[in-house]
């Protein structure tokens, strides 16, 4: 029968291997990077800013961490090296006309299609959802896809 006394347990039911390293997705890590602030790990909102390394950012967050010079604090590797707001461009987007996250109710019932983009390439129309490489010219902050930046083949603002 079983668990009758008469039972000798073998050893690989009594000494577990060794445990498997979790595979991280990247579909939803790059997902992630266009959703969430780098720094505080919020969703992205306006105004949204970018470092020279492509990172994004919340505004408001970025100047919290500017101004918070306590010594007990560490320095994120996030955003350590950003040392003033110069170091950061705030990005002109588009808004994409096809989303429409924030405009409804979450109630729970609804399927959230991570693929579906916030913002938009204003050239191509391409969305930003991760897939595709995306460019901002610091100078004006206006944000448009690689793909746009090969077919118009131009320094000047698109605007």
């Amino acid at each position: 029968m079983g668990c009758d006394g008469g039972t000798i347990p073998k050893r690989h039911e009594l000494v577990k291997g060794p445990r498997k390293v979790e595979k991280v997705d990247k579909n939803a890590e790059l997902v992630a990077r266009w959703y969430y602030c780098a720094l505080s790990q919020e969703k992205l909102c306006r105004p949204i800013v970018a470092c020279e390394l492509g990172r994004l950012y919340n505004k408001d967050a970025i100047i919290k961490f500017l101004l918070d010079k306590s010594a007990d604090k560490t320095p994120m590797e996030a955003a350590s090296h950003i040392k003033s707001i110069k170091n950061v461009t705030e990005l002109n987007l588009a808004d994409n006309p096809a989303w429409s996250g924030d405009k409804e109710s979450i109630k729970g019932d609804k399927y959230d299609d991570i693929q579906s983009a916030r913002f938009i390439c204003p050239v191509v129309g391409l969305e930003m959802n991760g897939r595709h490489r995306f460019c901002f010219l610091r100078n004006c902050g206006c944000v448009f896809s690689e793909r746009a930046l090969k077919e118009i083949k131009s320094e000047v603002c698109h605007k």
